[in-house]
């Protein structure tokens, strides 16, 4: 369960909004009266032409997102390991140009390095010759001539890595989700989607023609509910029984940090004969004993899940996404999805990078693999509970690298990430609209790569500017936040 705000808390995050909203609209009420244009967003319409922009509709990205937008898009110099360079930045007229001046050495707490293979590692100078020898792209999609010896090598360990019969890689793990949807269902079918799935897998059930059910997040009466409600009824209008029905659910859920409760859905899905779609961008690699995933995590048969979506953007410290599944499935997509036929497949340097990190993974004689996952773990776990016992309120799993710590004022985003980078870490501060308005969060991602020590030392940096900016919502409250826990390892 999620922990609780104080009714007292809720008013004061209300007011602090109404006071953002009341001060912008007095601002743009004299900006048009002495006709001050903003340099980004009020572009001159030409003569006989609508405007591109409504201005009501930008009034958010002006007045709240524009002007702390220094808290997000910092550009970095340097690999993404426990340690990252971030360089500094400052601005004279709210945001709306910069001075760029030195980078300064960060903790790194806001990338997907969760087995620490973003930064140098040994695997490095193979990926280098990698460069040398097939350049820096493809050139080309996978059906042309984008197909070199790492794609094959990837998708079958992937395939034998995960248990499925077939697997398939894509060059961008965005598309993997919005295009292999569309390619499964479309008009006559129906998705049943977590409402906190990420904004892929949402542009791909919307552009697949299929009927969309959107069922509370984590919620396996409200989901069964609907099946049964969906069964019973058919078809709108005509009432014809669907052509099929598809459980779409996430591993890992990346702004919340909670796993599915996968072993409910599993029983879901073959008590009323559903598919079953995980995506695991967030799980593969970080969850379970070798690392496979959230089924490895629960100890659920990866033949009970249809299809098993992932990334190798996190875990493996490269890009692209991947489908395992069963072989007619894959050969379907291969001839029907637009990512596959269309896009630049993987770079070979990045498709032998996964194919070094899988391996790193796979090898019990050396047991690197495991070390990492177990430290991931060890770390993500402390982590979590020294913000709990400070009395801060986090969101999610235990076991998760993903630990989202809640701000809720909108004053607050800004003034925790600009703090937290006077004190050399580097965070990632997320609002609306990748969160609910009234759900501000910092939003941290742990790393295998990192060190007791930086994680003590960051804690207590954190420690200080929670009580400087008033963060600790549990204070004096019993630490005990049930979770979904590591029980089912």
């Amino acid at each position: 369960d999620k922990p609780e705000l104080p009714w007292y808390h809720i008013l004061f995050i209300y007011i602090g909004w109404l006071i953002v909203i009341i001060v912008g609209n007095v601002e743009e009420f004299f900006d048009n009266l002495l006709n001050r244009k903003h340099p980004i967003y009020d572009i001159e319409v030409k003569p006989e032409y609508s405007p591109l922009f409504k201005e009501f509709e930008s009034f958010y990205t002006r007045k709240c997102y524009g002007i702390i937008s220094d808290c997000f898009n910092r550009p970095v110099k340097g690999a993404p390991g426990p340690w990252i360079r971030v360089q500094e930045r400052t601005t004279t007229d709210r945001c709306k140009t910069f001075t760029y001046g030195k980078d300064k050495s960060c903790l790194n707490m806001g990338s997907y390095n969760y087995l620490g293979f973003g930064g140098p590692t040994n695997l490095t100078p193979e990926v280098k010759e990698t460069v040398k020898k097939y350049g820096i792209g493809s050139g080309s999609n996978r059906l042309a001539t984008g197909t070199n010896p790492y794609h094959i090598a990837l998708e079958k360990g992937m395939a034998s890595f995960l248990g499925k019969e077939s697997c398939m890689v894509f060059g961008m793990g965005y598309a993997t989700n919005s295009t292999t949807l569309p390619a499964l269902v479309s008009k006559g079918d129906l998705v049943l989607s977590d409402m906190l799935n990420h904004a892929s897998t949402v542009v791909g059930c919307r552009s697949s023609g299929a009927k969309v059910k959107v069922f509370k997040h984590n919620d396996k009466h409200d989901l069964e509910r609907i099946i049964r409600e969906s069964i019973i009824n058919g078809q709108p209008r005509t009432h014809r029984p669907w052509g099929k029905i598809v459980i779409v659910v996430e591993g890992i859920y990346s702004m919340e940090g909670e796993t599915c409760i996968l072993p409910d859905i599993v029983r879901l899905k073959k008590k009323y004969n559903c598919y079953l779609y995980v995506d695991e961008a967030h799980s593969v690699g970080a969850l379970g004993k070798s690392g496979r995933g959230v089924c490895d995590h629960f100890g659920v048969d990866p033949a009970d899940v249809d299809i098993l979506m992932g990334t190798f953007t996190k875990s493996f410290a490269s890009v692209g996404g991947y489908i395992a599944s069963d072989k007619n499935v894959i050969d379907h997509l291969k001839n029907k999805s637009f990512s596959h036929i269309y896009e630049a497949s993987m770079p070979a340097a990045c498709t032998h990078q996964s194919v070094l990190a899988l391996s790193v993974l796979r090898d019990e004689s050396t047991g690197e693999g495991k070390k990492k996952i177990h430290a991931l773990r060890d770390n993500c776990n402390f982590f979590r509970n020294a913000l709990i016992d400070r009395g801060f309120q986090v969101y999610g799993s235990e076991d998760s690298p993903v630990i989202p710590m809640m701000l809720y004022h909108p004053a607050k985003i800004s003034l925790f990430s600009r703090e937290c980078l006077k004190r050399n870490l580097a965070v990632v501060v997320v609002g609306f609209p990748a969160t609910p308005l009234l759900m501000s969060r910092v939003r941290f991602c742990l790393s295998a790569a990192h060190s007791r020590e930086d994680l003590e030392w960051a804690i207590k940096e954190i420690d200080e500017i929670g009580d400087m900016l008033m963060l600790k919502y549990d204070k004096g409250k019993p630490k005990a936040i049930e979770q979904t826990s590591s029980k089912f390892m």
